[in-house]
Protein backbone atom coordinates (compact mmCIF):
# COMPACT_ATOMS: atom_id res chain seq x y z
CA UNK A 1 0.00 0.00 0.00
CA UNK A 2 1.27 3.55 -0.76
CA UNK A 3 0.08 6.85 -1.62
CA UNK A 4 -3.61 8.23 -0.28
CA UNK A 5 -5.26 6.23 2.31
CA UNK A 6 -8.35 7.71 2.92
CA UNK A 7 -10.24 6.77 5.99
CA UNK A 8 -14.08 7.68 6.35
CA UNK A 9 -15.66 10.12 8.46
CA UNK A 10 -19.25 11.00 9.10
CA UNK A 11 -19.55 14.64 9.62
CA UNK A 12 -22.79 16.69 10.23
CA UNK A 13 -22.49 17.77 6.19
CA UNK A 14 -21.05 14.06 5.11
CA UNK A 15 -22.20 10.31 5.71
CA UNK A 16 -19.93 7.53 5.10
CA UNK A 17 -20.75 6.41 1.51
CA UNK A 18 -21.05 10.23 0.52
CA UNK A 19 -16.95 9.89 1.71
CA UNK A 20 -16.41 7.26 -0.31
CA UNK A 21 -17.85 8.88 -2.91
CA UNK A 22 -15.72 12.42 -2.81
CA UNK A 23 -12.80 10.56 -1.95
CA UNK A 24 -12.77 8.15 -5.23
CA UNK A 25 -13.94 11.03 -7.34
CA UNK A 26 -10.78 13.13 -6.15
CA UNK A 27 -8.44 10.02 -7.40
CA UNK A 28 -8.03 8.24 -4.33
CA UNK A 29 -7.77 4.46 -4.87
CA UNK A 30 -7.58 2.68 -1.41
CA UNK A 31 -10.59 3.52 0.91
CA UNK A 32 -10.72 2.21 5.00
CA UNK A 33 -14.13 2.05 6.03
CA UNK A 34 -14.38 3.17 9.56
CA UNK A 35 -17.55 3.17 11.84
CA UNK A 36 -16.09 2.93 15.09
CA UNK A 37 -19.86 3.59 16.73
CA UNK A 38 -21.98 1.81 14.10
CA UNK A 39 -23.54 -1.43 14.77
CA UNK A 40 -22.03 -4.43 12.72
CA UNK A 41 -25.30 -5.08 10.79
CA UNK A 42 -25.08 -1.58 9.91
CA UNK A 43 -21.63 -1.70 9.06
CA UNK A 44 -22.30 -4.46 7.14
CA UNK A 45 -24.58 -2.60 4.82
CA UNK A 46 -22.62 0.59 4.46
CA UNK A 47 -19.54 -1.91 3.56
CA UNK A 48 -21.31 -3.55 0.79
CA UNK A 49 -22.54 -0.57 -1.19
CA UNK A 50 -19.10 0.79 -0.60
CA UNK A 51 -17.70 -2.03 -2.47
CA UNK A 52 -19.58 -1.68 -4.97
CA UNK A 53 -18.55 2.02 -5.40
CA UNK A 54 -15.34 1.07 -5.20
CA UNK A 55 -14.91 -1.71 -7.88
CA UNK A 56 -16.57 0.75 -10.13
CA UNK A 57 -13.64 2.90 -9.80
CA UNK A 58 -10.74 0.16 -9.77
CA UNK A 59 -9.80 1.28 -5.97
CA UNK A 60 -9.31 -1.03 -2.74
CA UNK A 61 -11.37 -1.37 0.45
CA UNK A 62 -10.23 -1.90 3.48
CA UNK A 63 -12.77 -2.18 6.32
CA UNK A 64 -11.68 -1.23 9.95
CA UNK A 65 -11.43 -3.86 12.42
CA UNK A 66 -14.54 -6.02 11.34
CA UNK A 67 -12.86 -8.93 10.21
CA UNK A 68 -15.59 -11.50 9.26
CA UNK A 69 -17.42 -8.56 7.43
CA UNK A 70 -14.24 -8.02 5.30
CA UNK A 71 -14.28 -12.39 4.72
CA UNK A 72 -17.94 -11.91 3.65
CA UNK A 73 -18.27 -9.07 1.08
CA UNK A 74 -14.34 -9.60 -0.42
CA UNK A 75 -12.97 -6.49 1.09
CA UNK A 76 -9.28 -5.93 -0.11
CA UNK A 77 -8.36 -6.64 3.52
CA UNK A 78 -8.72 -5.41 7.16
CA UNK A 79 -7.13 -2.69 9.54
CA UNK A 80 -6.55 -3.75 12.56
CA UNK A 81 -6.48 -1.24 15.82
CA UNK A 82 -4.40 -2.56 18.72
CA UNK A 83 -7.30 -3.45 20.99
CA UNK A 84 -8.65 -5.20 17.81
CA UNK A 85 -8.70 -9.19 16.79
CA UNK A 86 -4.40 -9.89 16.33
CA UNK A 87 -3.49 -10.31 12.93
CA UNK A 88 -2.44 -13.42 13.24
CA UNK A 89 -5.94 -14.80 14.23
CA UNK A 90 -7.42 -12.42 11.34
CA UNK A 91 -5.01 -14.40 8.73
CA UNK A 92 -6.62 -17.74 10.41
CA UNK A 93 -9.90 -16.91 9.80
CA UNK A 94 -9.44 -14.80 6.30
CA UNK A 95 -6.57 -16.79 4.72
CA UNK A 96 -3.34 -15.22 2.50
CA UNK A 97 -5.83 -13.91 -0.38
CA UNK A 98 -6.45 -10.44 1.97
CA UNK A 99 -4.55 -7.44 3.21
CA UNK A 100 -4.09 -7.21 6.74
CA UNK A 101 -2.55 -3.79 8.88
CA UNK A 102 -1.86 -3.25 11.72
CA UNK A 103 -2.11 0.00 14.13
CA UNK A 104 1.71 1.26 15.59
CA UNK A 105 2.77 3.93 17.86
CA UNK A 106 6.45 2.83 18.45
CA UNK A 107 9.01 0.83 17.51
CA UNK A 108 8.12 -2.20 19.67
CA UNK A 109 4.60 -2.40 18.12
CA UNK A 110 6.48 -2.53 14.39
CA UNK A 111 8.52 -5.46 15.71
CA UNK A 112 5.56 -6.84 17.02
CA UNK A 113 3.31 -6.58 13.74
CA UNK A 114 6.16 -7.42 11.42
CA UNK A 115 6.49 -10.97 13.18
CA UNK A 116 2.58 -11.65 13.20
CA UNK A 117 2.65 -10.75 9.66
CA UNK A 118 1.02 -7.36 8.72
CA UNK A 119 1.37 -6.39 5.26
CA UNK A 120 1.26 -2.97 6.04
CA UNK A 121 1.26 -0.41 9.53
CA UNK A 122 -0.66 2.79 10.27
CA UNK A 123 2.04 4.02 12.08
CA UNK A 124 1.19 7.64 14.50
CA UNK A 125 -0.86 9.47 15.77
CA UNK A 126 1.61 12.41 14.07
CA UNK A 127 -0.24 15.34 15.81
CA UNK A 128 -3.85 15.33 17.92
CA UNK A 129 -7.07 14.55 16.14
CA UNK A 130 -10.08 14.71 17.26
CA UNK A 131 -11.55 11.48 15.42
CA UNK A 132 -10.02 8.85 17.20
CA UNK A 133 -10.56 8.63 21.16
CA UNK A 134 -7.72 7.37 23.76
CA UNK A 135 -5.04 8.75 21.50
CA UNK A 136 -1.25 7.55 21.76
CA UNK A 137 1.57 9.77 22.38
CA UNK A 138 1.93 12.15 19.03
CA UNK A 139 5.52 11.43 17.03
CA UNK A 140 5.57 14.14 15.18
CA UNK A 141 8.47 14.47 12.34
CA UNK A 142 11.46 13.23 14.71
CA UNK A 143 9.00 10.34 15.74
CA UNK A 144 8.66 8.90 11.95
CA UNK A 145 12.14 9.44 11.53
CA UNK A 146 12.76 8.11 14.37
CA UNK A 147 10.94 4.58 14.25
CA UNK A 148 12.06 4.27 10.00
CA UNK A 149 15.80 4.52 10.92
CA UNK A 150 15.20 1.96 13.48
CA UNK A 151 12.95 -0.31 11.44
CA UNK A 152 15.63 -0.34 8.33
CA UNK A 153 18.36 -1.01 11.20
CA UNK A 154 16.04 -3.90 11.92
CA UNK A 155 15.70 -5.01 8.49
CA UNK A 156 11.99 -4.76 8.87
CA UNK A 157 10.86 -3.72 5.66
CA UNK A 158 6.76 -3.06 6.24
CA UNK A 159 5.02 -0.05 4.27
CA UNK A 160 4.07 2.71 6.58
CA UNK A 161 1.21 4.82 6.27
CA UNK A 162 1.37 8.09 8.37
CA UNK A 163 -2.25 8.97 10.04
CA UNK A 164 -3.13 11.26 13.07
CA UNK A 165 -3.92 14.95 12.60
CA UNK A 166 -2.30 15.24 9.07
CA UNK A 167 -3.16 18.20 7.38
CA UNK A 168 -2.42 19.24 3.43
CA UNK A 169 0.97 20.84 4.22
CA UNK A 170 2.45 18.30 6.12
CA UNK A 171 2.58 15.92 3.67
CA UNK A 172 5.72 16.81 1.85
CA UNK A 173 7.84 16.64 4.59
CA UNK A 174 6.12 13.34 6.05
CA UNK A 175 6.70 11.61 2.61
CA UNK A 176 10.17 12.72 2.75
CA UNK A 177 10.84 10.84 6.28
CA UNK A 178 10.43 7.89 4.80
CA UNK A 179 6.76 6.72 4.97
CA UNK A 180 4.72 4.79 1.99
CA UNK A 181 1.65 6.53 2.41
CA UNK A 182 -0.76 8.86 4.14
CA UNK A 183 -3.97 8.41 6.00
CA UNK A 184 -6.42 11.38 5.82
CA UNK A 185 -10.07 12.06 7.34
CA UNK A 186 -10.86 14.92 8.49
CA UNK A 187 -8.42 17.04 6.50
CA UNK A 188 -10.75 15.98 3.01
CA UNK A 189 -13.81 15.91 5.03
CA UNK A 190 -13.64 19.80 6.09
CA UNK A 191 -12.12 21.23 3.25
CA UNK A 192 -14.11 23.58 1.45
CA UNK A 193 -14.22 21.12 -1.63
CA UNK A 194 -13.24 18.05 -0.47
CA UNK A 195 -12.75 16.64 -3.73
CA UNK A 196 -10.11 19.14 -5.12
CA UNK A 197 -8.73 18.96 -1.91
CA UNK A 198 -8.35 15.14 -2.69
CA UNK A 199 -6.83 15.46 -5.99
CA UNK A 200 -4.48 18.31 -4.07
CA UNK A 201 -2.93 16.25 -1.85
CA UNK A 202 -2.85 13.27 -4.13
CA UNK A 203 -0.42 15.43 -6.58
CA UNK A 204 1.27 16.14 -3.21
CA UNK A 205 1.95 13.06 -2.42
CA UNK A 206 3.29 11.70 -5.99
CA UNK A 207 5.74 14.96 -6.35
CA UNK A 208 7.52 14.32 -3.12
CA UNK A 209 8.16 10.27 -3.77
CA UNK A 210 11.71 9.70 -4.20
CA UNK A 211 12.40 8.45 -8.30
CA UNK A 212 12.31 4.58 -8.37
Amino acid sequence: MNGLLFITHQTEKYGYLPSVEIALRGGCRSIQLRMKDAAPEETERTARAAKELCDSCGAELYIDDHVEICGRIGATGVHLGKCDMSPLRARKLLGDGFVIGGTANTFEDMVRLHEEGVDYVGLGPFRFTDTKKNLSPLLGLAGYRRIIRQCKAANIRLPVIAIGGIAAADVPAIIRAGVAGIALSSAVMRAADPVEETKKIIRLIDSCRPPE
